[in-house]
């Protein structure tokens, strides 16, 4: 009969902080398994040493490499792979031989632990199960004596070794947030707490319940003493001052404002282009660098470089009048604000749905501008050639906003007056029979040899680019990624194929 395997949680630093549970299996263990560094004594041991039995059976899994070069073939985490298939047979071996093994974690086992990587090579082969411990970030929050997250609060976990740019982005879309994996990356997350202008409420823990425990201000700390076991704490912002402040006031005048409100400023709507920094015009990036707000569905906001100063506000991508009402409010209080949308924000993007939010009467006195951007159709048909050579029309195949028989009436209109078709939207996995309906409504009026390209992510690493005709098109092959453009009868393509419309119109 085999043994069982326990990942057991040790808490952060305190020993009083193990669990019953915790420790009556340590206290009972055939073999007491624990990791360190390449150099230093294991921690998660140092906080159970009073329980470990003198009779069990220690294994020290010894880290070969933690933040330093690796020589393996397969750099860091092909180094790491190999430890860890390793360390798992070396307990295989106990488990086979019916021995009990408990695998010591500090804080939580499946919280960024080492037993994780063992539990996934040995689960399925012995009994296994987890003891939760507590996890060093509930500790070093007591440590500070403040509340990390209030109310709806997003309260966000990131490693330390994230680039900066990365890191900055993801703090600034957060209202709290603590930071893991410190030692030598301490400068960098430094600069991104600065970026996210986050860092005069960031403390700095080290050691969290544990003997030398230290609680700083981050602005304070000497980044050559950060050990790896250490992090940064950022706690929500505690609004309930300025909600009290505010309560009296909200409603004095319509719309909410308050008399003394600063006048409105302009609102921006930028248009990012498809996907390439490249393609961001300088106008679009001098207009994001002077903002403090940027506001749009999440992977355009996301695409706007984090820096000092800006907070970012994403949401979903089906509450557009709701993203530009926010807008509005943010413009209407005085605050400079950029609403962001992919390609070019006045095609299928967010200026007609910020227009459409202002016209209510509350935002009358709110300027609004757009700056336009290359928009999908522009990069498809740049990449095929010169298919928008003559006179060309752009459709949405989206049926969200207006009815199908509507899309279907156009078509045929499009069709009949033979222009070249940008299909926008589509097919996607609600949608995903409308292509082949739109196919054969214009097999009605075009030639099965009409030629149609499909561009894919164009811009982007992924990007492919197919030209075939519309009477091969399998619209399976195609999804929201993807931009259909239907060529008129004049379209052509090159030797070379490249996709040209002529200007000229024969009769």
């Amino acid at each position: 009969m085999s043994g069982h395997l326990w990942g057991v949680g040790v808490g952060p630093g305190d020993p009083e902080l193990i669990t019953r549970k915790a420790a009556r299996l340590i206290a009972s263990a055939d073999v007491v398994a624990y990791h360190s560094g390449p150099r230093g004594e294991s921690i998660a041991r140092t906080i159970a040493a009073e329980l470990i039995p003198d009779g069990a059976v220690e294994e020290l899994l010894r880290y070969p490499v933690t933040t330093g070069p690796s020589t393996h073939a397969l750099g860091y985490y092909g180094q790491m792979a190999d430890f860890y298939d390793e360390c798992a047979e070396r307990l295989a071996v106990h488990l086979a031989a019916g021995r009990d093994v408990v695998v010591l974690a500090e804080g939580d086992p499946l919280f960024y632990g080492s037993y994780m990587y063992l539990h996934d090579r040995l689960a399925d082969r012995f009994p296994a199960e987890v003891v939760p411990g507590v996890p060093a970030l509930a500790a070093a929050t007591t440590a500070v004596g403040t509340g990390l997250a209030r109310h709806e609060d997003v309260l966000t976990v990131l490693p330390g070794t994230l680039p900066v740019p990365e890191l900055a982005r993801r703090l600034a879309d957060t209202q709290a947030a603590v930071i893991m994996k410190l030692g030598r990356t301490f400068p960098g997350v430094v600069e991104a707490l600065r970026q996210a202008g986050m860092l005069e409420r960031a403390w700095y823990v080290e050691r969290a319940s544990g003997a030398g425990q230290r609680v700083l201000r981050v602005t304070d700390v000497d980044p050559g003493s950060v050990p790896y076991m250490s992090m940064v704490l950022v706690p929500g912002p505690d609004t309930r001052a300025d909600n009290a402040g505010r309560s009296a006031e909200v409603g004095m005048v319509p719309g909410g404002m308050v008399p003394g409100d600063p006048a409105p400023a302009e609102l921006l709507v930028v248009g990012l282009g498809p996907g390439p920094d490249g393609w961001l015009t300088p106008e679009a990036s001098a207009a994001l660098a002077g903002v403090c707000h940027v506001v749009g569905y999440a992977p355009y906001v996301n695409r706007v470089p984090q820096r000092a100063g800006l907070q970012r506000h994403s949401s979903g991508n089906t509450v557009e009048v709701d993203r530009a009402r926010f807008a509005l409010d943010l413009a209407r209080a005085g605050e400079r604000v950029a609403v962001v949308s992919g390609g070019d924000a006045g095609v299928f993007g967010m200026a007609a749905a910020v227009f459409e939010a202002a016209e209510d009467p509350a935002y009358v006195d709110v300027p609004i501008r757009v700056l336009p951007g290359v928009t999908a159709a522009q990069a498809v048909a740049a990449r095929a050639g010169a298919p928008l050579g003559a006179d060309f029309a752009l459709m949405s195949l989206s049926d969200r906003l207006k009815p199908w028989p509507v899309i279907e009436d156009r078509l045929r209109h499009i069709s009949r007056a033979d222009l070249v078709l940008a299909l926008y939207n589509p097919r996607s996995s609600a949608r995903p029979d409308q292509l082949f309906a739109a196919r054969d409504i214009l097999l009605e009026e075009r030639d099965a040899e009409t030629v149609v390209v499909i561009g894919r992510d164009v811009g982007r690493a992924e990007e492919s680019l197919r030209v075939t005709t519309l009477g091969e098109l399998d619209p399976a092959t195609v999804d929201m990624k993807c931009l259909v453009m239907v060529g008129a009868r004049s379209t052509r393509v090159t030797p070379g194929g490249q996709v040209w419309t002529p200007r000229f119109v024969e009769d």
